[in-house]
Parts: C-alpha cells; structure tokens; sequence
C-alpha cells in the first residue's frame, strides 16, 4: 500500500509539473503577443516624432526618447521569448516529444473539475494514504519484533532413499525412510536489544502518525492558500480591468494634446507603455490563478481525474482510481 500510494504521488508530482508548464507555456505567448502590440505602438509614436521633428516642430532629443523606449519594449520581448523556449523545453523533457506546435487550450472544465469549494477527500489523497500505510507498517514491525522475544517451535521433515543397497535407516534395499521433528529455540537473553528494539518499534509508530498529522496540516495549508491566492487574484482582475480602460482613455487624451503641443513626447510613450503594462498585469493574474487551481487540483488528489489518467496504463502500470 505504501509503494502503490508512492507512485500515484510521483504520479500527481509530474501531472502538476507538466500542467503547471503548458500554463506557462501560455502565459508567455500571451505576453509575446502584448510584447509586440507594444513594440508596434511605440514604432508609430517613434514616426510621428520624426515627422515632427523633421519638420521643426519639436524637438530632435524625442525620436532619441523614443528609441530609447522602443530598444526598452524589444530588451523585454526577447526575455519573455527566452523563458518561452525554456519552459517548451522543459515540457518536451517531461512529455518525451516535441510539443511546440500543439495548441493548448486551457477550457472550462479544467476549472469545473478542480471542485474549488468542496471539502477534500482526505482518504483518497496519495500523499494522506501512504501516510496512512505507514503507520500500519510501523505497527506490523512492532508486532513483528515482540514476537522476536518469544521461543520459536519449528516443525521439520526429511525423506530418504538409498540409490545403491541397503537404508541403514530400515535396512531395505533400495529403501526409503522418512522422519518428522519439532524443533525449539529462543533467545535468553541479548543485553538488553530486544527490548530496546521493541521501544524503537513503538517510536517508529508515534513518528508515523506525526508524519499523517504533518500531511494532513500540509494539505489542508495548501488548500486554503490557493483559495485565498485565486479569490485576490479575481479581486485584482476587477480593478485592472478598470485601469486598461483608464489607460486607453489617457492615451487617446494625451495623443490630441501632443498634437497641440501641451503634451511632451515622453508623455504619450508613458500612456502606450502604461496600456501594454495594464494588459500585461490582468494576463499574469488570470494564469496566476489556473496555476492557483493546478495547484488545488494537486494538494487535493484530483489529478488523475481532472486529467483522464485512471484506467490508463503509463510504462506498464495502469493507474488505479
């Protein structure tokens, strides 16, 4: 029980992982595509500025400005293209083919089946049942070393034959002859190991249900982490959708008012970069929040449901519900 609880943990280990890395995988496609949105935007501001400059109607220090910007917005695309390729490759690692070309969709029944607000069932989380199987084998081992100190009575049995003449035995020819014997013995006394034996027996016991109480609490932890990591993150979802709608807005102002010259060139480059910055921020919560339920679906046992794994067979073992 305890080894079969073990592998359906490494099981759930690597079922988190790999779902943790598509999230990811995700994630930083999402923040390329916002990445180039805002490389775009500051382009078009960077050709507004040389028009204007070249015409003498601003100053030529705002195409450097916005170089600058634009060489910023390039700088952080080509990081969040680096932690791409390492979390693709990281999936490959883990799935054992090239998967860059699969399109990952993250649906609703992902959400559905981590059952967010139902009270876990402890009895069938890995970690809990080879917790559980430690005990009994904690206990067996105690039993197991008390009968240690009792005489052993074997019973033993022997069969002969004389392949050439006579069974000294029965003094026939060629004869056969059987016996059967009990056997005593016992171990007086050791100094002492038996019973120092018996009371590591019994320590090994309290240890093991300390180890079930220590995982229950683990758990338990990180259930109500993740509950409270997803509803922040739904809270700040609310309010940064209102911003992205305020910085859109702010953009649009301070675009009519550099063309009338009360607004500066670093002005309307802040307003683009705060629009990308907005969107980028609600697309980090939002997959902040499925690797949140990822991580629930983990610390309550729901893997192997959530992600059609039982009666499948992986390597030759076929996972059990």
């Amino acid at each position: 029980m305890v080894e079969q609880a073990n592998v359906l943990v490494k099981i759930d280990d690597i079922s988190l992982d790999v779902t943790q890395t598509i999230i990811n995988i995700q994630r930083y496609q999402k923040l390329i595509r916002i990445a180039n949105q805002q490389i775009a935007g500051v382009k078009r501001i960077q050709e507004i500025a040389n028009l204007r400059a070249n015409a003498g109607i601003s100053s030529q220090a705002d195409p450097v400005q916005a170089q600058s910007y634009l060489q910023s917005a390039q700088s952080a695309l080509i990081a969040q293209q680096s932690l791409l390729s390492q979390y693709q490759q990281h999936l490959y690692t883990l799935l054992g083919f090239d998967a860059r070309n699969v399109q990952w969709a993250i649906t609703d029944d992902f959400i559905k089946q981590s059952d967010l607000y139902v009270e876990p069932q402890f009895n069938t989380i890995p970690q809990m049942i080879a917790a559980q199987a430690g005990i009994e084998v904690a206990r067996s081992q105690k039993i197991q070393t008390k009968v240690s100190n009792y005489p052993t009575l074997s019973v033993k049995g022997e069969l002969s034959q004389a392949l050439h003449g006579r069974n000294p035995n029965n003094d026939k020819n060629g004869g056969f002859d059987s016996a059967i014997m009990l056997e005593a013995s016992s171990q007086f006394y050791q100094g002492g190991a038996t019973s120092s034996r018996i009371k590591a027996a019994s320590f090994a016991e309290e240890a093991a249900k300390a180890q079930v109480n220590t995982v229950y609490l683990k758990v338990l932890d990180q259930i109500r982490t993740s509950r409270e990591q997803i509803e922040n993150k739904q809270r700040q979802m609310q309010v940064l959708a209102g911003q992205q709608a305020t910085t859109v807005r702010t953009r649009e102002l301070y675009q009519e008012q550099y063309k009338l010259g009360t607004r500066s060139l670093v002005d309307l480059l802040n307003a683009e970069q705060a629009i990308h910055s907005a969107n980028s921020e609600v697309e980090m919560a939002r997959y902040d929040i499925y690797s949140s339920i990822a991580q629930y679906i983990s610390a309550t046992g729901r893997s192997r449901q959530a992600y059609d794994l039982n009666n499948i067979k992986i390597q030759g073992f076929e996972v059990q519900p």
